[in-house]
């Protein structure tokens, strides 16, 4: 718990760096790819966070694996050599996302279908989230091939299920009552 607050502080102190020099959104895509490279590769995660591997050569590691990121991103890698905390690299570029969602009211939404989503469905989904938000919505979809047809969207905590299965089970319900 104790990283997860330090991961908080130090994402939030970047969002405000990259927010007074207009690269917020450039400092999120670079947050975004060191937050799914670490997850992807064991191997760089392993690195990161070995006891016996000098902070210089971490930083070293990282400005070259990240060298197309932005110069503030860098200085972070800068700061976690001098305070050496590369352990919460990962915690703090999913931090730094959530906060910047947070500051320019995105939400997001997980649309699962049976089939890859449509531009009509699409559509559709986009009228059904106006119902639920007035965010600025992106939407991510999951193909599972169990749902049949329709459409399961879930935004945050809310739940909206408009899935064939849902209603073959609701049917099965009425009809054994």
């Amino acid at each position: 718990m104790r990283g997860s607050r330090a991961a908080v502080r130090y994402a939030k102190a970047i969002l405000e760096m990259a927010q007074a020099s207009n690269v917020a959104e450039q400092v999120n895509g670079d947050m975004a790819l060191i937050a799914s490279t670490i997850k992807e590769n064991s191997e760089l995660n392993s690195f990161i966070n070995s006891p016996t591997i000098k902070a210089e050569v971490k930083e070293g590691a990282l400005n070259e694996v990240f060298a197309s990121t932005q110069n503030i991103t860098k200085g972070l890698f800068r700061l976690l050599l001098e305070n050496k905390r590369f352990g919460i690299l990962s915690l703090i570029a999913v931090e730094y996302a959530r906060q910047f969602d947070v500051a320019n009211d995105i939400e997001h939404a997980t649309v699962t279908t049976a089939f890859p989503i449509t531009a009509e469905l699409e559509a559709k989904v986009m009228a059904k989230i106006k119902e639920f938000s007035d965010k600025k919505i992106t939407i991510k979809n999951v193909v599972d091939p169990a749902i049949i047809g329709g459409f399961i969207l879930r935004i945050g905590d809310k739940q909206f299920n408009a899935s064939v299965a849902n209603r073959l089970l609701t049917l099965k319900r009425e009809l054994s009552n």
